[in-house]
């Protein structure tokens, strides 16, 4: 994870736009339909190209593959291990049924009827058996990036590679109560924990940083948690750190970096729990660095919690100075407000990285932002901090 003495980096959340030929590679690969294993190899290096190349022409410094391979930032793990099958009642979020005006136009936005009753865009299957990591599909996907770093001969201070933590898993693709090869939810995500252990040392030992995908520390607060007590919420969350921590044990602090989040749409987020009860128990991940949302008007104000609950002294902290969620582009200047009032605040330059709030499309064809607009918003990320590194270090 690079430190900086003589400017702000930049980075980003992880995933990036698809194209057309691929997304529909993706959804037929998911519907069950036959899809030639060598065609979607070659769109999906040609995609990884671009969009490589895209980092380098915006100004990223630690740049991603985009999660270009996969159906969704999350899901993609259901189809590297045995032992799912049926189907996960998931639920939504609460904004669509405390503000139904919201939801109706959310509705012809979307072009249907009703909004979907689920947070997720593809239907997950339940865990009905031992679960067993295949890992040759994320080998692939490294060997994808590898390709496209060499092709096109790009220059970055450092790369990561996302990745989905056991917690999300667990409360997306659900324990089937009536398949109970997993006594409880406790042995249920420590089985997770350890066959994503696989992937995580995969990714490191590829000379990639890994990035953890954790919106099961804030969004299940209002999915799976709606009816339950805060409390009850955050002795999940203890049992989440707890278990991601045995599967990097292999894994330096250093190495690692955690997103946390709220989920990535434009909407009230009403029920969003609040960062301040959150940070004791991130505080206790075996990560070097914290990615959080920042810039959207919801969560902003709580940067101020890091002045009296300051993070780890060697953590790496990189807040979000982008919104996904809408296509107003950010000036630069107003970048620079923000990464100053963050280094601000933190006290050390040399530990802040400038990212965006979330993904640009978290699943497969779910975009909220516009393609040119997405990578004009990276463009004003690195333009912002510029300007921030101007003021820092004159």
């Amino acid at each position: 994870m690079p430190l900086s003495t003589e400017r702000i980096l930049t980075t980003h959340v992880g995933s990036l736009p698809r194209s057309a030929p691929l997304l529909a590679m993706l959804s037929d690969k998911e519907k069950g339909r036959p899809v030639d294993p060598q065609a979607f190899r070659a769109q999906a290096r040609e995609d990884i190209i671009k969009v490589v190349r895209a980092q380098r022409a915006c100004g990223i410094d630690i740049a991603g593959d985009g999660e270009i391979p996969r159906l969704g930032f999350s899901i993609y793990a259901k189809n590297r291990m045995s032992g799912f099958a049926g189907f996960s009642d998931r639920g939504t979020v609460t904004d669509f049924e405390k503000f139904p005006e919201y939801a109706a136009l959310m509705a012809r936005r979307a072009g249907v009827d009703t909004i979907t009753e689920s947070a997720t865009t593809w239907k997950m299957p339940q865990c009905v058996d031992a679960l067993h990591y295949d890992p040759s599909a994320a080998q692939e996907e490294l060997d994808l990036f590898t390709e496209a770093l060499s092709e096109t001969d790009a220059d970055f201070s450092a790369t990561f590679v996302t990745a989905a933590t056991p917690g999300i898993l667990s409360t997306t693709l659900f324990r089937a109560p009536d398949h109970p090869v997993y006594a409880d939810d406790a042995a249920y995500v420590d089985a997770l924990a350890a066959a994503m252990k696989t992937e995580y040392e995969m990714i490191v030992a590829s000379g990639h940083d890994l990035q953890l995908d954790a919106p099961d520390l804030g969004l299940e607060r209002q999915i799976m948690y709606r009816h339950r007590s805060e409390a009850e919420f955050l002795e999940r969350v203890d049992l989440h750190i707890a278990a991601l921590n045995k599967a990097l044990e292999n894994i330096p602090r250093e190495r690692v970096r955690l997103h946390l989040c709220w989920g990535n749409w434009e909407g009230p987020h009403c029920d969003d729990i609040d960062l301040a009860p959150l940070l004791p128990f991130l505080y206790k991940a075996d990560v070097g660095g914290l990615s959080l949302a920042c810039a959207n008007p919801r969560h902003n104000h709580e940067i101020e919690l890091f002045r009296s609950n300051p993070p780890p002294q060697d953590w790496t902290l990189y807040p979000g100075c982008i919104d996904v969620t809408y296509n107003y582009l950010e000036h630069p200047g107003v970048v620079a407000k923000r990464i100053l009032e963050f280094v601000e605040i933190i006290g050390d330059k040399e530990r802040v990285v400038a990212s965006t709030d979330c993904g640009f499309s978290t699943f497969a064809g779910y975009v909220m932002v516009a393609e040119d607009v997405a990578w004009a918003k990276l463009k004003a990320l690195a333009e912002g901090a510029a300007l921030a590194s101007q003021k820092l270090w004159g």
